[in-house]
C-alpha cells in the first residue's frame, strides 16, 4: 500500500509535468506541421534561465518562476519568426534538421555558459516543508505546489483553445488555414504565437522539475525520448491523447521505480512450474531496475494494437 500510494502521488506529479511539455509540442506539431526536435532544449532553458533569475541574480524563485518561460517564449517567437519560417515552405525535412541542429546549439551553448555540472538550483524555503503524510511516507509541499501549477496552466490552456475567439481561430488554422487566411487573420502571425507558447511551456516545465531531477546539461536528452514518447503513443496532434498517455506513462514508470520486488517474487505462486526459471540471474534483480524500459515497451505494445496511437485520428 506505501508503494501504491507513493507511485500514485508522484506519479501523476511527473505526469502531469510531461503533458506540460507534451501539450506545448503537440501545438507546434498541429500548428505548423512539424516535430520540433528542440522542444526539450527550451525545456532545460527554462532550468537553467529559472536558476539564474532565482539565484544568481538573486531575484528569488517566484521572479525566475515567471521570467523562465516568457524568455523561453521570446526565443521561440524569433526562431520561428527568423529561421522556421524560411525553410518550412520547402518541405518538412528542413524544419526536422533545423530544429535537430538548433537543439544541439541550445545544449552546447548551457554547456559553455553554465558549465557541464549541475548548477545548485534549490527548492524555495517557503515551499520546502512537508504537506502531508500518508501511509508513513511524506509528501513535500513543492511538489503539490507543481502540480496544482500544472493543473491551472492547462485548465487556462483548455479555456483559451476552447472558449475564446483566438482559441477559435486556432483550432481552424489547423485543419483549414487556407480559410483562416482568407477571412483575413494573420496566419504566419499566429503560427509564431503558437510556436512561442509551445516554448513557453516547455520552459515552464523546466522551472517547475528542475530543483526536483537536476538543472544539467543533459537533462534535455533524459526526457526528450519519452516526451516523444508520450506525443506518439497518445496520437499526433491529439492533446487529449497526450495528456492520457502523459499520466499513464508517469504512473507506470513510478511504481516501477518505487517497486522493492523482483521478478522472480511475481513468480513465487507458481515456483513449482517455473522453478528454473524463478532462480534466473535477470529475473532475481529489482523491478525498479527496468523503470527506464516502461515508456519504450508502452509505445511497443500502443503502436502493435493501435498504430495511429491511443486518439489519434486517420489522416
Amino acid at each position: 500500500m506505501q508503494t501504491l500510494a507513493l507511485g500514485l502521488f508522484n506519479g501523476i506529479s511527473y505526469g502531469m509535468l510531461l503533458f506540460l511539455m507534451a501539450a506545448g509540442l503537440t501545438l507546434v506539431l498541429s500548428m505548423l506541421g512539424m516535430l520540433n526536435f528542440a522542444h526539450p532544449a527550451f525545456y532545460m532553458l527554462g532550468a537553467y534561465f529559472s536558476y539564474t533569475f532565482a539565484q544568481l541574480l538573486g531575484l528569488g524563485y517566484w521572479c525566475g518562476l515567471f521570467a523562465a518561460p516568457l524568455c523561453c517564449a521570446l526565443i521561440g517567437g524569433l526562431v520561428e519568426r527568423y529561421l522556421l519560417r524560411r525553410v518550412i515552405q520547402f518541405g518538412i525535412l528542413g524544419p526536422l534538421l533545423l530544429t535537430f541542429g538548433l537543439g544541439i546549439v541550445i545544449v552546447e551553448s548551457v554547456t559553455l555558459l553554465w558549465g557541464k555540472h549541475s548548477v545548485p538550483y534549490a527548492v524555495p524555503a517557503s515551499l520546502d516543508f512537508t504537506l502531508f503524510s500518508l501511509y508513513g511516507i511524506d509528501y513535500s509541499a513543492y511538489r503539490a505546489f507543481t502540480l496544482v501549477v500544472t493543473i491551472a496552466v492547462l485548465g487556462v490552456l483548455y479555456g483559451l483553445l476552447k472558449g475564446t475567439r483566438i482559441g477559435t481561430t486556432v483550432r481552424a488554422s489547423l485543419s483549414h488555414p487556407e480559410m483562416v487566411n482568407a477571412l483575413g487573420h494573420n496566419l504566419p502571425r499566429l503560427r509564431t504565437n503558437v510556436f512561442a507558447l509551445g516554448s513557453a511551456l516547455a520552459g515552464l516545465a523546466g522551472a517547475l522539475s528542475g530543483n526536483i531531477i537536476g538543472t544539467e546539461p543533459g537533462m534535455a536528452a533524459q526526457l526528450g525520448g519519452i516526451l516523444m514518447i508520450v506525443v506518439v503513443v497518445g496520437g499526433l496532434g491529439s492533446l487529449a491523447g497526450a495528456f492520457v498517455s502523459a499520466l499513464l506513462i508517469g504512473i507506470l514508470q513510478t511504481l516501477t521505480v518505487s517497486t522493492p520486488l523482483s521478478w522472480s517474487d511475481f513468480l513465487m505462486p507458481v515456483q513449482h512450474v517455473f522453478s528454473g526459471i524463478a532462480t534466473n540471474e535477470a529475473l532475481t534483480q529489482p523491478v525498479s531496475r527496468f523503470a527506464p524500459l516502461v515508456p519504450f515497451a508502452i509505445v511497443i505494445v500502443v503502436l502493435a494494437i493501435r498504430p495511429r496511437g491511443l486518439m489519434g485520428r486517420r489522416n
